[in-house]
């Protein structure tokens, strides 16, 4: 990082080049990864969490929703992991928190670096591991008996898909971060709040089957887009409307929360 900010001089008006700003958000990010490292049972919530769902639900559900676990899982292993990236941006929320309340933004920002490249690396480093998570998900899900019929293409456009819209909910939770007086009440927030919205969309269960009413809601739901966009990339199902409604919905969070998130944080720092 020293090495960084030596390279990364002021501009005249004091504020960092962007080229150098960008520079030192990847070495932000690195800096996270690394972390894992030294503490191995950060990536045990990436890896043993999403393994249990999947398990949970595809030999506890699958019976009951589908007649077997197999049939199931070919339904619901893309809400899954659409569900699973959700709950993983709350860890950037609680991360962040944690670094605010143990003062670790208050020594970054004596540093000559970017204002943000502690946040935005932070967030590109939690990316990078709901990509682990994914594949990980994945690769278990074909060991069961999943099959991606939508071919290579499908895969990664489901893939990029997944991640771009975890990257803009990510604003949130960077907002909620900042916002919450501890990571526990991040953590209870994020669980209140994801949790209604991921078991009333098609993630888990075809919306047809749900009363008229939740049906309305389960209809416009951001969850349910991102769920049928993943599940018709991957099985080679029609995305065009639910790609272009997953899309409009990122940005739409986006646009919405990241200026909240960066006058939160430009606040705390």
């Amino acid at each position: 990082m020293a090495a960084t900010t030596v390279a990364a001089p002021l501009s005249k008006s004091g504020r960092v080049h962007p080229l150098a700003g960008l520079q030192q958000t990847f070495t932000m990010a690195w800096r996270s990864l690394v972390a894992v490292k030294h503490n191995p049972l950060e990536l045990v919530d990436y890896s043993i969490t999403p393994i249990m769902f999947v398990f949970l639900f595809t030999y506890v559900l699958g019976g009951q929703m589908a007649g077997s676990p197999e049939a199931y899982l070919k339904y619901a292993l893309p809400g899954i992991i659409v569900q699973n990236t959700l709950f993983m941006t709350m860890y950037t929320a609680m991360a962040l928190n944690t670094d605010l309340t143990k003062g670790v933004f208050d020594r970054l920002r004596s540093l000559p670096i970017a204002r943000s490249a502690p946040l935005i690396g932070r967030i590109t480093a939690d990316l990078a591991k709901h990509v682990w998570a994914m594949l990980l998900m994945i690769g278990l899900g074909m060991a069961l008996g999943f099959r991606i019929t939508g071919g290579l293409d499908g895969l990664l456009l489901g893939g990029a898909l997944v991640i771009v819209f975890a990257a803009a909910v990510s604003w949130s939770a960077v907002l909620i971060g900042m916002l919450a007086g501890d990571a526990e009440k991040v953590q209870a927030f994020a669980f209140t709040l994801i949790f209604p919205i991921t078991f009333t969309s098609s993630a888990f269960v075809r919306v047809e089957t749900m009363p008229g009413w939740l049906q309305a809601w389960s209809d416009v739901n951001p969850v349910s887009h991102l769920s049928d966009a993943f599940r018709g990339l991957l099985l080679g199902g029609p995305v065009a409307g639910p790609v272009l409604w997953s899309l409009a919905w990122a940005a739409g969070i986006a646009v919405v929360f990241y200026p909240l998130a960066m006058r939160a944080y430009r606040a705390k720092a």
